[in-house]
């Protein structure tokens, strides 16, 4: 599962490498799992089948007992992580809801509801490594970890946008369209350059406040949860690529080097 991490979420691959010898197991099946669901959409030709795989996803991880005989090793393992650390089965419920989004075109109505998408989703996966790593320090940490889950996941999403808009998927907010004078025909279309510039620099604002949040509060956060936190190690460097790369993040996935992400995550975890 560690070296399928490596290759599909190299910044949480990372992060497990910096995790105390005794939990990667299990943050690396937690994560495995969360990019085994986010690869439901590019399995799909219709969002009812995505449905059915999620609910295989919520079924095979009811139980140990349950994950064992789905016959999928992510499954098992995670199935076991969950009741060995009595992780929330209301945020994993929660998670599996928001998911529900992928499986459509529609664009994200709000800001608002991009921030609870990031929160179900990105900020999920965030407090259950916590859980994992020191249970009783996450306690009082909402409001950081809803702020660094922003910040991560709103930066991916930018990264992403080629991908998505091949898929004919569009998570920007309706509202922050419509500002630009763009709508999602246009946006998966041909967009204006300059109109194209202008939403991206919009979202990467939005990145900032919370970036800005997440720096303000991460005092709260204990050093044993450091680990869980790590991802948003790389996520200055990504946000000022994209701020360079503007309009043309629509069609390239705006990247810093690998010694930069390195030295990002080896900084951050030396604290």
């Amino acid at each position: 599962m560690l070296a399928s991490l490596r290759s599909g979420d190299p910044d949480r691959y990372l992060s497990v490498l910096y995790a105390p010898a005794d939990r990667r197991d299990a943050l690396t099946a937690l994560y495995a799992f969360n990019m085994e669901v986010a690869r439901i959409r590019d399995a799909i030709r219709e969002p009812l089948a995505g449905e059915i795989r999620l609910q295989w996803w919520r079924d095979a991880l009811a139980t140990p007992a349950a994950g064992a005989d789905a016959g999928h090793p992510v499954a098992a393992a995670f199935a076991r992580v969950i009741d060995d650390f009595d992780l929330p089965r209301a945020s994993l419920e929660a998670y599996f809801e928001a998911r529900l989004f992928d499986l459509y075109d529609d664009p994200m109505p709000s800001l608002n509801d991009l921030e609870g998408y990031c929160g179900e989703t990105a900020g999920a996966i965030l407090q259950m490594a916590a859980t994992i790593l020191d249970r009783p320090a996450v306690d009082g940490t909402g409001t950081p970890a809803g702020h660094a889950a922003c910040a991560q996941a709103m930066t991916g999403q930018i990264r992403l946008m080629p991908l998505h808009r091949a898929r004919g998927q569009c998570y920007v907010p309706a509202e922050l369209l419509a500002a630009c004078g763009l709508d999602r025909e246009a946006y998966l279309g041909d967009p204006d350059p300059k109109r194209a510039g202008a939403l991206v620099a919009a979202l990467a604002a939005k990145v900032r406040e919370h970036l800005r949040m997440w720096q303000e509060t991460s005092g709260q956060v204990a050093p044993s949860l450091r680990p869980a936190y790590l991802v948003m190690a790389p996520v200055p460097s990504y946000l000022a690529v994209i701020e360079r790369t503007g309009a043309d993040c629509l069609e390239r996935t705006p990247e810093i080097s690998a010694i930069r992400r390195y030295w990002r995550f080896l900084r951050a975890a030396m604290g």
